[in-house]
Parts: C-alpha cells; sequence; structure tokens
C-alpha cells in the first residue's frame, strides 16, 4: 500500500535539487584542455594533504549535538546548558564539553529524558484491517500506514482494534503519551458507535451515570444519541486510551458492537484527513494538546 498523506498535513516531497555532476572544469594559470584539468604553478599537481582524523565510534555523537537534535536547543546554547549542570547521562551530571554518548544512554535535561530527534506528532485517519501495534509480526499494521510521515521513532498512542476506524496520534513525544495515559487527567476521544439493535433507555442511563463490570468502576465522560439516527448509533466520550472500555460496557449489557469510529480526539478532527491518509499536526494543535 502506498503511504498517503492528508491534504491539509505537512510532510509534502521536498523537491530538492539534483546536484548535477556536470560544469566541472576548474581553471588556472596555463590550464590545458586534457580531461578538464589544470594546474597553477607551472602546471605542477599540487600534493593534496591528508588532514582527515579517524572517524571514531560511528554509534557515538557529541552531547550537545543529541540535545541539538533533540529540538531543545542549539548547539552552542546546549553547551551552556552543559557546563551549568543541566544534564544528565545515565544518571551523572556532565559538564564536559565534547562529551560522547551513544544513542541508547539515558539523556535527562532539567530532569527529563530526551531524545536524539525533534518532536513529531502525527494524525492518522485510520482504516480497516490494520493493526495498532509496533511489531512486525503483524501482516498489516498502523506503521505502515504512516512508514513515510517521519524519521522520527513515532508510536501509536492508545489503541483501535483492527476492525476499528478513526483517529489515532503517533508521537515521540513523552510529555503528549503520558497526558493520554494519565489516571488523573487523560485527553477525552469521541467514538460513533454502531450496535446490533436500539440502546433501551435503561441502558443508557446506566452508561451515563457509571457501572461496574468485574468489580471495576467504570465511567464515561459523555453518551448521547446521535441526532437523526436510529438509537443503535451511539456517541460516547471517554478518556480510557484502549477501546477494550468501549466493548466491556456493550458487552455487559448484551450488545454486540457493529462499528467503532473514532472521530475525534480532544480537539483533534477528522476534517480534510480522508481514511487511510494522515497529516502533521500544526504548532497550534501540539501547543493546544499540551495545555490539556
Amino acid at each position: 500500500m502506498s503511504r498517503k498523506q492528508g491534504t491539509s498535513g505537512k510532510g509534502k516531497p521536498s523537491g530538492r535539487g539534483q546536484r548535477h555532476g556536470g560544469g566541472n572544469n576548474r581553471s588556472g594559470r596555463g590550464g590545458s584542455a586534457s580531461g578538464g584539468k589544470s594546474f597553477a604553478r607551472g602546471n605542477a599537481p599540487i600534493k593534496k594533504q591528508n588532514n582527515s582524523k579517524p572517524s571514531g565510534n560511528p554509534d557515538e555523537v557529541r552531547l550537545n549535538k543529541y540535545i541539538s537534535n533533540s529540538g531543545i536547543c542549539s548547539r552552542r546554547e546546549a553547551d551552556e546548558h552543559i557546563a551549568l549542570g543541566l544534564v544528565t547521562v545515565n544518571g551523572k551530571v556532565i559538564t564536559e564539553m565534547g562529551y560522547k554518548v551513544k544513542l541508547e544512554d539515558e539523556v535527562k535535561y532539567d530532569g527529563a529524558r530526551i531524545y536524539p530527534e525533534k518532536k513529531a506528532y502525527v494524525l492518522l485517519n485510520k482504516p480497516k484491517g490494520f493493526a495498532t501495534t509496533t511489531s512486525d509480526q503483524k501482516d498489516k499494521t498502523v506503521m505502515d500506514l504512516v512508514a513515510n510521515a517521519t524519521n522520527a521513532k513515532i508510536k501509536p498512542i492508545g489503541r483501535l482494534g483492527r476492525n476499528s476506524t478513526g483517529l489515532l496520534l503517533f508521537t515521540n513525544d513523552d510529555s503528549i503519551t503520558k497526558k493520554f495515559t494519565s489516571s488523573k487527567t487523560g485527553v477525552p476521544r469521541l467514538f460513533q458507535i454502531e450496535l446490533d439493535k436500539n440502546l433501551k433507555y435503561e441502558d443508557f442511563k446506566k452508561i451515563e451515570e457509571g457501572l461496574t463490570i468485574d468489580g471495576k468502576d467504570v465511567t464515561v465522560e459523555e453518551i448521547s444519541f446521535i441526532d437523526g439516527q436510529a438509537h443503535n448509533q451511539i456517541g460516547l466520550k471517554i478518556k480510557n486510551i484502549g477501546n477494550s472500555i468501549i466493548r466491556n460496557i456493550f458487552d455487559h449489557l448484551g450488545y454486540n458492537i457493529i462499528k467503532v469510529d473514532c472521530v475525534a480526539i480532544a480537539h483533534l478532527t477528522k476534517k480534510d484527513i480522508p481514511r487511510g491518509y494522515w497529516k502533521h499536526l500544526t504548532e497550534q494543535e501540539v501547543n493546544l494538546l499540551k495545555m490539556l
């Protein structure tokens, strides 16, 4: 399947021009036409000096570059932060300029872990038939759909069942992921659910007021019937990141779920993102997520 991008997203081909190999004629005093080469100083070849230094361990990178690549600041500013003792590597404060780290090292800036890549936020409108997993053991996964979105190591937040559809957010930003997984705050997601039969009003009220399933209290943010639709079409807003809670609610009440579609995540909607396409979040959208 080709990787696709939403019509309102970023990530369009950069259109970088190719470097042309022609026009490599360099002139000097007394130049000749043989092979387009010429030499100064009486046509005597200039012996090139080999000033290259050993490349060192390719798995290591300077700490200031690591910090800069994370998107926090420039290399020069990173040096200042290092000198102030704001950076730790594997729990040890590092103030040495030129210190090198490995990509798997735990690097923290001001107490928060950072990673050597800029933060990325990709919103996918998931179609049916794709498992929500980062494992390559599955046949088709959501990672296949966002493979060309970014080089950053993004992961999906939460899950949508293989046959569920709708919005799924990917990021490498731990602070955003924690917002979704926090038991105290969470991030609301709005689902449109189709049942095998109309939802009884008494069951509607049970869901609205909260249920106890297998000894656990289960609550939702909102539940509603969808205007102009039969009462087997339900709108459900929850903060739990898994969709198993939805199945547990309706299984408990004796309903089968025909369709689950995530239509909104907080202020994010499917507008301009056709099924199977993705987009990068705008700076404003990211900032609003961080404010939740």
